[in-house]
């Protein structure tokens, strides 16, 4: 199984989720072994997506260094991680990537509209060997030894349009596309206030978030899934766990979880080497795995 990259380099242009600027995008193809890089051409930033270039989860995914970011990363990590990209460069002009409409679905068509292209190197991919956790109060995220990679959430909030929701998510791209990709982010009117009142959420709107208020949702076309929710929490969790650097087979479980404790679980993983198994898949594997991805 060959690493891939894209096929041609595609580009689009979205708002800022927090400064509310227009953000000029780019995907473009690399070359193998490269792995995912984010570069701003604004300031001259390049980084890679790995969980020790991972500078804030407070709201978002955010990598960079001591004097510049790249904010809201995890919609198009999933994205690309859905689409067994290996080697790609983003390109922005701005220090967030685009919220687009909330979910992956932008990044999604973008992708198909850059197509995927072999590279001339061996695929390699993470073995989950061991069950990994890691706990903040009644909150928790873990990963486990699994055939097949899956993704399992809850969540429980105390809001009588959410509640307490459950999904279970067996990996696939055709799954991601049909059940995960069109998910989106959302929020509350009395947060998304305060966060105005700080400077940051100005890009946000009812065209790019699920807004709530303490009982209805705002949105006048309502929601895409009934269990919408809970099934963003688990786009944004593909999207975290991209940051291991290479696709992974085992079961991911989680309660509550957040950007933080995806982070600090892809760190607990890294730190022992005995969790996991980085493998080339031999030729019957290799067949399972590309189905995933077909």
């Amino acid at each position: 199984m060959k690493q891939t990259t894209l096929a041609k380099a595609v580009s689009g242009v979205g708002i800022g989720l927090h400064k509310g600027e227009p953000i000029q995008i780019s995907l473009e193809p690399l070359e193998a072994n490269s792995g995912i890089l984010f570069y701003r051409r604004d300031v001259g930033l390049l980084v890679q997506a790995l969980p020790e270039n991972v500078v804030n989860t407070q709201m978002a995914t955010v990598i960079g260094n001591s004097s510049h970011y790249i904010s809201t990363i995890e919609h198009l990590l999933s994205a690309i991680y859905a689409y067994g990209i290996d080697n790609i460069r983003v390109v922005l002009d701005g220090a967030e990537v685009p919220v687009m409409d909330g979910s992956s679905a932008s990044f999604c068509m973008m992708l198909d509209e850059a197509g995927k292209r072999e590279l001339d190197a061996t695929k390699h991919i993470m073995i989950i060997k061991k069950e990994v956790e890691v706990v903040d109060g009644r909150k928790f995220a873990r990963v486990s030894p699994s055939l097949a990679p899956s993704y399992h959430f809850t969540i429980d909030f105390a809001h009588p349009i959410i509640g307490c929701q459950e999904y279970l998510f067996e990996f696939s791209k055709k799954g991601f596309i049909e059940e995960i990709s069109r998910a989106r982010t959302f929020g509350f009117l009395k947060d998304a206030q305060m966060l105005r009142s700080r400077g940051l959420g100005l890009g946000g709107s009812l065209d790019n978030a699920v807004i709530l208020d303490d009982k209805k949702i705002l949105n006048p076309e309502g929601l895409r899934f009934s269990n919408e929710f809970v099934r963003h929490k688990i786009l944004d969790a593909i999207g975290d766990l991209a940051l291991l650097g290479s696709a992974f087979i085992g079961n991911y479980e989680s309660f509550a979880g957040s950007h933080n404790l995806n982070h600090e679980l892809t760190k607990a993983i890294l730190r022992d080497p005995s969790n996991y198994e980085i493998k080339t898949l031999c030729i019957e594997n290799a067949q399972e795995f590309e189905k995933v991805y077909a």
